[in-house]
């Protein structure tokens, strides 16, 4: 069984800009992918969002990638 860390919306990872292992305020977002406003229901996708604490850089993964 895979352990939890003690808090899920402050992970420590490898930022990419700054280089450093740093811990990340983590959130979930549900973006919305079309321009059009007429298909904007249908385009909506949760992302990760990722903030490092020690340089600011923001990540944006997209999570579902059908």
């Amino acid at each position: 069984m895979a352990t939890q860390p003690s808090d899920p919306d402050h992970v420590t990872e490898r930022c990419s800009d700054c280089g450093w292992e740093t811990t990340h305020d983590v959130q979930v977002e549900i973006r919305t992918e079309s321009q059009k406003e007429e298909n904007a229901e249908f385009s909506r996708e949760p992302y990760r969002i990722t903030t490092c604490s020690e340089c600011g850089s923001e990540t944006a993964t997209r999570m579902n990638n059908a």
